[in-house]
């Protein structure tokens, strides 16, 4: 296997970092809806922790994202 198949090979491995980035934003404010309907005087102050949860699994979305492009543009 040469190098160009080996990066496309690890770029493919690594999107699967961007859908497990979306599934984790669902369960976050999948979890934080479900406790904001069991106690709804407690949601305002849980808001901004769902919110930094999402901004992380975003991140690392991100980060997944951006090492694809670099196997894919910069490895030859």
């Amino acid at each position: 296997m040469d190098s160009h198949a080996a990066a496309l090979l690890g770029a493919g491995i690594a999107a699967i970092g961007m859908g497990a980035a979306a599934i984790g934003v669902g369960l976050i404010f999948g979890n934080f809806l479900s406790g904001a309907l069991r106690n709804p005087s407690a949601a305002d102050g849980q808001f901004a922790r769902a919110f930094i949860g999402a901004a992380l699994a975003e991140g690392l979305g991100i980060f997944a994202f951006v090492v694809a492009l670099i196997l894919l543009f910069v490895v030859k």
